[in-house]
């Protein structure tokens, strides 16, 4: 029994390295985007869903309106998703003529859970722009932001663009793990698309066409999942467009955002993104979550044997070394990217929770019922 436990382990953890090493080579073949002497010209829209975001809409409006982009060239649509606070009043105040609310209670629909996506709809048709940017209400961007966006799309013609996202961090260990585990996600991102192992994206900082959402019709087919609104449109996409998804890898078009408050509303956000997987016809990112997710698991079963036979426990720190050192390897460019190496010293302290965060949510998250926004969604 010792021995097949053995020979498995070995096989899985060489995959497991092997993966990495190629999310490090595929990082840094990525190329840096810059365009320095790009002089603008496309209209972009700009449509934030919120819900309940009082606190966080106006920095976001106010980083908007502070980019370096003709002011003529964009427009914010904020979609006031039947907030509880003053979120709508809050963005109804500003006189700016590049600034609208549109509130969902005003365009009564039929029953939904994907109120995001019906958030997202109603401001795409009411957009004048060619180009759609979608972000969060918490997000906030650099001056550059728009610019880098729109010079990508004008040099490549892409019809979507996936660029960076930044988790800010206070001293506390749940900001400190979600900044590591995010900020490894996006290398693979970007790693992702270069190697072409499978699409990610995120919807706090995505763009795409309005011509090609509507040819591909938009959330239609996928609008009767509560998430999904950034991954599952990518999906589509990429079906119809497979050579013009371009990433936008430069700092100047990070966009940064707070990671959750406390344990329980971190687990219910990655419940809610894992609870996308199987909803899509990706084999090779399937077969990549998939052996992440088994390899997690075979983790923890030897260290739970490792409690009761000594030969398990050595093989589990053994396996668990090789994992740390591996995934460190790949992380650290990627870590300099986003200024976050100092954070790395923490990342050997935080990997057997992270084994644990890793089973539990992709068990919840195909489960597929958890609580966001005041709301709980299936």
């Amino acid at each position: 029994m010792m021995s097949f436990v053995i020979i498995i382990s070995v096989v899985m953890t060489l995959l497991y390295a092997t993966l990495m090493l190629l999310y490090r080579k595929g990082w840094q073949t990525q190329p840096v985007f810059s365009a320095p002497n790009h002089v603008p010209q496309t209209k972009i829209s700009i449509i934030i869903p919120a819900r309940n975001e009082a606190d966080n809409i106006g920095k976001c409006i106010e980083a908007i309106l502070a980019q370096e982009y003709p002011k003529e060239l964009y427009e914010i649509i904020v979609i006031d998703d039947h907030s509880e606070d003053d979120t709508a009043a809050i963005v109804k105040q500003y006189k700016h003529p590049n600034v609208r609310c549109i509130q969902m209670a005003d365009h009564p629909a039929d029953t939904t859970i994907a109120y995001k996506k019906k958030a997202l709809s109603l401001g795409i048709a009411l957009a004048k722009g060619e180009l759609i940017i979608t972000t969060d209400a918490d997000c906030t961007a650099a001056n550059q932001w728009l610019h880098n966006m729109a010079a990508i799309y004008e040099q490549q013609q892409a019809v979507m663009i996936v660029a960076p996202v930044d988790f800010t961090c206070n001293d506390s260990v749940v900001q400190l793990f979600q900044s590591l585990d995010f900020m490894s996600m996006q290398g693979i991102t970007a790693a992702s698309h270069r190697l072409g192992l499978g699409n990610m994206s995120n919807g706090a900082n995505l763009a795409f066409t309005k011509a090609a959402y509507n040819a591909v019709d938009g959330y239609k087919g996928i609008d009767h999942l509560a998430s999904g609104d950034d991954f599952l449109l990518m999906m589509k996409m990429r079906y119809a467009y497979p050579t013009r998804i371009s990433y936008l890898k430069s700092t100047e078009a990070i966009v940064s955002t707070a990671p959750q408050p406390d344990w329980s509303s971190f687990l219910q956000q990655r419940i809610r993104w894992a609870s996308k997987s199987g909803k899509y016809d990706d084999k090779r990112l399937t077969a990549i979550l998939m052996l992440v997710y088994l390899y997690n698991v075979l983790l923890l079963i030897i260290a739970i044997a490792g409690i009761f036979h000594t030969h398990y426990l050595l093989l589990f720190v053994s396996m668990l070394l090789v994992k740390t050192e591996v995934e460190i390897y790949y992380l650290l460019p990627v870590a300099k990217f986003f200024g976050k190496r100092r954070q790395l010293r923490y990342f050997p302290l935080l990997q057997p929770l992270h084994m644990l965060y890793i089973v539990l949510a992709g068990l919840l998250g195909f489960v597929g019922v958890y609580k966001w926004k005041g709301r709980k969604l299936r």
